[in-house]
């Protein structure tokens, strides 16, 4: 039996590139890296790798002590605009979780930061679908070793993960679990188990899953 799907957010359930460009140019403007600037385009290509790498990533040459000091205000200047302006959901996302969590319990996983899954489900109210969720900023584990902290709290026997980049795919697979694509997202895999252009399809695929198919 299937008994347990579980979510990346970025590129996967919704797209917050063009409010966190925003939020963190201002950042940047206002601690004084006015000089360095970054792009919903270039976030993209970005997100789902650890925060720590992303801050270096777009701050190359800048002091790691400085990036360090800087990331926490970073993430203060994204999560007031999140706050204000929702990331773009992807269509069909919320009502996808809805059904699938009649049937299989949901969690989410996540590289980013502490917070930033809490604001999500606040933001878009699906809290009540989500069992449970954990990310690299609540205990400092990286992506693969947070999907099986999932699989092996619930003892979860045929899980898969929902993500839409290479790191996603390699994530699923140390963490020994079955992969889908969401293709509609961020980037491209070399393998999977199955992809989806939109997340309604979902339904489908992990049903057809369930059943063995």
């Amino acid at each position: 039996m299937f008994d347990g799907i579980i979510f990346d957010v970025d590129g996967t359930l919704w797209n917050s590139t063009p409010i966190v460009e925003k939020a963190w140019n201002r950042a940047l403007k206002d601690k004084g890296y006015g000089h360095i600037s970054v792009t919903a385009s270039q976030l993209a290509g970005l997100f789902g790798l650890p925060m720590p790498d992303i801050i270096n990533a777009i701050m190359p040459g800048v002091p790691k002590e400085e990036q360090d000091a800087f990331a926490p205000e970073c993430y203060k200047y994204e999560h007031a605009y999140l706050e204000k302006e929702s990331g773009i959901l992807y269509p069909g996302i919320l009502e996808t979780i809805r059904e699938l969590a009649k049937r299989h319990d949901i969690f989410i996983v996540s590289n980013c930061q502490a917070g930033y899954i809490e604001l999500f489900i606040e933001k878009t109210g699906i809290g009540d679908a989500i069992k449970d969720h954990v990310c690299l900023g609540d205990n400092d584990l990286l992506k693969a070793d947070n999907i099986k902290l999932i699989v092996d709290k619930y003892d979860l026997k045929h899980p898969v993960y929902v993500g839409d980049i290479q790191g996603d795919a390699n994530a699923s697979r140390e963490a020994g679990v079955d992969f889908i694509h969401a293709a509609y997202g961020f980037g491209s895999v070399d393998e999977c188990y199955a992809a989806v252009d939109e997340p309604r399809e979902l339904i489908d695929v992990i049903d057809g899953m369930a059943a063995g198919e």
